[in-house]
């Protein structure tokens, strides 16, 4: 069985669903220093044979037509700057009958294009984490069904009942918690001090303070989209490439 990995990284789920189904699954990232490092890794763990990587674009995968038996992404089709285009791709190298399965990040039906605030705390989840976009729920099914899938079944898993405690819990301002703590306004302060001596020390690179501040505001939005409901990183959806002649 082969599977492709879509927007695969340094390759860890990909080992780790190679370990356990057996199957080959080949990865496509366009980063090529996180290639070698998968590589390297693949290596290490003794799974090269079963674990591969392609360099290459996944709006262009370049593999012939129906040259898989399954297809997932995690977290990565929100990176794309055309979902239906990405989802016809994905549909164009299953074979017929096969299923991919996305886990990713969206707006949710709470989420209202209208309020000013809301649109605030997506800005800042699209700003400190490279987005062209967070798409609603809505508009990676309406997608799926574009690029010719047939959708099986979609779950918000953040959602689900009798979970210990919401996702966006990590990133939540807390004083009692070293991790936490960082977090909070005092511990923001400390942050950006150490880092500007550091900055003029030539320690770090020119530019760190920036970045420091573009991920703290993109850590309040994760955290004010989880509050509110607004936004999910765990949208699990599972679709199928139709057979002929059962489109």
């Amino acid at each position: 069985m082969k599977v492709l990995d879509v927007g695969c990284g340094i390759g860890g789920p990909l080992r780790e669903i190679a370990a356990f189904s057996g199957a080959t699954v080949i990865g496509i990232n366009n980063n090529q220093h996180q290639i070698n490092r998968g590589i390297a890794l693949n290596k290490q763990y003794g799974m090269s044979d079963r674990c591969q990587f392609i360099k290459g674009d996944f709006m262009k995968i370049p593999v012939p037509d129906n040259s898989f038996d399954a297809a997932y992404n995690i977290e990565a089709c929100c990176h794309a700057p055309d979902l239906v285009a990405l989802y016809k791709e994905i549909y164009r190298v299953l074979k017929p009958g096969q299923c991919v399965a996305g886990y990713d990040w969206c707006m949710t039906n709470e989420y209202d294009r209208n309020n000013e605030y809301h649109n605030k705390v997506k800005e800042e989840i699209e700003l400190g984490n490279g987005l062209p976009t967070v798409r609603t729920t809505t508009e990676y099914i309406d997608a799926l069904k574009a690029a010719g899938f047939r959708v099986l079944m979609e779950e918000d898993v953040a959602v689900r009942p009798n979970l210990q405690c919401p996702w966006y819990d990590s990133v939540k301002p807390k004083v009692l918690s070293l991790e936490g703590f960082r977090r909070t306004s005092l511990g923001r302060f400390i942050g950006r001090q150490m880092l500007k001596v550091l900055e003029f020390s030539g320690i770090a690179p020119k530019g760190s303070q920036e970045v420091y501040n573009v991920l703290e505001r993109s850590g309040d939005g994760l955290y004010e989209g989880g509050r509110l409901g607004i936004f999910t990183p765990m949208l699990f959806y599972i679709a199928e490439k139709p057979h002929h002649e059962d489109i």
